[in-house]
């Protein structure tokens, strides 16, 4: 089980400047604080050869209306930067929960391999 901060929303994360898609000033915190939050840590670090299941369960900081899904892109992206995995196109199953209220709020991932997959040719 990895324990992540808050993501921010897909709409904060990347920002266009001159027709260039870059990462926002939130998105650059989040990786900063997500980044020191995987250092004390212990977990798998995942083979780019291994297809993977991913259970994310997302604990809003308030009670506030939020669609979970725009809080995935950067948790997996965190998760590729911080060399959990080598890419997030690995993961064949992905789960997204929403957890109980938290002060702060954080995410929890929890990362399987899988050993059959969609994409091997069946006999």
């Amino acid at each position: 089980m990895i324990v992540l901060p808050f993501p921010p929303s897909t709409n904060r994360l990347w920002r266009s400047v001159n027709g260039r898609n870059i990462l926002s000033a939130a998105g650059r915190a989040y990786r900063k604080a997500g980044l020191e939050a995987l250092e004390g840590q212990t977990h798998t670090l995942w083979p780019d050869s291994v297809r993977l299941s991913v259970v994310l369960t997302v604990c809003p900081p308030d009670r506030r209306r939020r669609d979970i899904d725009n809080y995935v892109k950067a948790c997996l992206d965190l998760l590729t930067h911080g060399g959990v995995y080598g890419d997030d196109s690995q993961i064949d199953r992905l789960t997204i929960t929403r957890g109980p209220v938290e002060r702060g709020g954080r995410a929890v991932v929890q990362i399987t391999p899988i050993t059959s997959t969609l994409f091997e040719a069946q006999p």
